[in-house]
């Protein structure tokens, strides 16, 4: 990528298809019209003296306010900045197209977009087209508050530069729990186990993977009596999951060396002598899923989990029949009540492979660009650096209080020293995702552990599930490293993806078809051969070139 990018817009469609395209959008046609540039960044302070309009463009979930500026928190904004921005809104459901065609015709673009999402391939697409500019100088000059956060943890800093030093695009980060506490580290495959029917039937928690299946006989032999002791209606399901997506690869954890396969989408894992390492074709991969068959062949596994979607599932759940699930948060299943966490199981060892990228947290690399259309670069920076800030980050990430409605995210409180902080309020029977979709705007933003207890609280929902981690399975995260978030070249990216697109779905299926089906020697020599035929030297090759660049950063 040439330091000195070229401003080429790609014009690959008539004024008449741009016009349509914009149809539906919050702001009318067109992107509106900046006056950025009149401002001086020069002993810059908000609010400004004279009102000042910029330009941008968001996505918003659907359902929800589309006028963006009706929303309390970017009300409050412009009260405190005096800076109006003038909004392109586009639904969520229809941004992956409608964003795509706005970056590709110069007369659509906004100084920045907000809501982005931007993958590394199109952070890289971007880049190379002029859309995008770099922020890495205007970072250091104009946003103290994301600059600080870079200053703190600068693998944040290092996660978000591509090869040559050049940052194209603000990130999202928000931390709960690090490292082996990461709310991230096991991922969609947490395994909850039905307290209640344990109970039912005088059994102890399971702690080996011959313990677990016993477990899951009894669920199957006494159904009857579940059935009628509970009301369930409907067959009982010892164990349900979606293979390769709610899956149950973290049973599998303590088969070989411990490594299991938690990463579903790239089947790798780090070693501790920092060697990426393909976790579908390690010993223990094979053994987990000859064990898992055996399960399956007992009837112990719900027959549906190859080809069940999540409404299907979750309707099961619902109706209370599972003993074993995996999820994200047993409450989208079922309820918190009759389930907890189970820790991991042993075979040959007890080890918990954290999710790759976990360590740090969430985070997302491509939330905000800034145009090549923007003007003053320097002044939308300096009022994207708002966002950063400790008191309104939470609000763009979850929500904010004081709206002339019933619900609130959030209580206006105070710390102990005093100082306002943000207080999680009670919600009563309303969804937390509903009122965070209505009142959160997203974009930008950094929330650090330091930040709970200070300026905000930690919501509910996430606590548990941090004291769920640290007490069944940080212990048993053994390894010393997980693969990071970096940031690939084009010509890396795009070899990567064509080797990994079809690998993973051919690992994918043959995952299950060993699950189904069992394994033989001679298949599994079968399947080494054609996974190394798609490319597995190269693809890892790949890995490691930044795994060894990340670190020596």
């Amino acid at each position: 990528m040439k330091k000195e990018m070229k401003r080429i817009f790609a014009t690959v469609m008539t004024a008449t298809m741009a016009a349509g395209m914009m149809a539906g959008c919050g702001s009318g046609s067109g992107a509106g019209k900046s006056d950025a540039a009149k401002v001086t960044t020069e002993d810059l302070s908000f609010p400004l003296a004279e009102k000042v309009t910029i330009t941008g463009m968001i996505s918003y979930p659907s359902g929800t306010e589309e006028n963006q500026n009706n929303k309390t928190i970017f009300k409050r904004l412009e009260e405190e900045t005096n800076v109006h921005v003038d909004w392109t809104a586009i639904s969520n459901d229809q941004w992956g197209d409608k964003i795509s065609l706005n970056m590709a015709n110069k007369d659509a673009l906004t100084d920045f977009v907000f809501n982005a999402g931007f993958s590394n391939s199109d952070l890289i697409r971007y880049a190379d087209q002029g859309v995008i500019i770099p922020v890495e100088d205007y970072i250091d000059a104009n946003m103290p508050n994301l600059k600080a956060v870079f200053d703190k943890y600068p693998e944040y800093r290092a996660m978000c530069e591509d090869s040559e030093g050049h940052i194209w695009a603000l990130p999202w980060i928000e931390q709960l729990g690090s490292n082996k506490t990461a709310i991230q580290t096991v991922g969609n495959n947490f395994t909850y186990i039905n307290q209640k029917w344990l109970d039912f039937l005088g059994l102890e928690t399971p702690t080996t993977v011959d313990e677990f299946e016993q477990v899951l006989l009894a669920f199957k032999d006494h159904a009857s009596e579940l059935q009628a002791e509970f009301g369930i209606e409907g067959d009982i399901i010892p164990m349900s999951c979606i293979i390769n997506d709610n899956d149950p690869s973290l049973l599998i954890n303590g088969f070989g060396e411990g490594y299991g396969d938690n990463d579903i989408g790239q089947h790798i894992a780090v070693t501790d002598d920092k060697k990426v390492i393909f976790t579908a074709t390690q010993d223990g991969f094979k053994s987990g899923v000859e064990w898992l068959h055996k399960l399956y062949d007992e009837g112990l596994m719900d027959p549906e989990c190859f080809t069940q979607d999540w409404s299907t599932y979750v309707a099961k759940g619902k109706s209370h029949r599972y003993g074993v699930c995996f999820t994200w948060d047993v409450a989208n299943i079922d309820n918190i009540e009759d389930y907890v966490p189970l820790a991991a199981l042993e075979a040959d060892t007890r080890n918990v492979t954290p999710m790759n990228g976990s360590f740090t947290s969430g985070f997302d690399r491509g939330r905000c660009v800034v145009t090549a259309k923007c003007d003053n670069p320097a002044f939308v920076c300096a009022w994207l650096d708002l966002m950063y800030d400790p008191f309104q980050s939470p609000q763009n990430n979850w929500g904010t209080y004081g709206e002339d409605d019933e619900f609130d995210i959030f209580e206006l409180s105070t710390n102990e020293n005093g100082d306002k902080m943000l207080k999680h309020a009670p919600l009563g029977d309303a969804s937390p995702v509903e009122v965070r979709e209505a009142e959160a705007v997203g974009g930008p933003l950094a929330i650090l552990d330091e930040y709970y207890g200070v300026y905000v609280t930690c919501p509910d929902d996430a606590q548990y599930r941090l004291d769920w981690i640290k007490e069944y399975y940080t212990d048993d995260m053994h390894g010393e490293y997980v693969y990071p978030n970096v940031f690939m070249s084009a010509e890396d990216t795009e070899k990567l993806t064509g080797i990994q697109t079809d690998l993973i779905s051919y690992v994918n299926s043959s995952k299950s078809d060993f699950i189904m089906n069992g394994v033989t020697d001679e298949g599994w020599n079968e399947y080494l051969d054609k996974v190394n035929a798609y490319g597995l030297d190269e693809y890892l090759s790949i890995y490691q070139k930044y795994l060894d660049a990340f670190y020596a950063k």
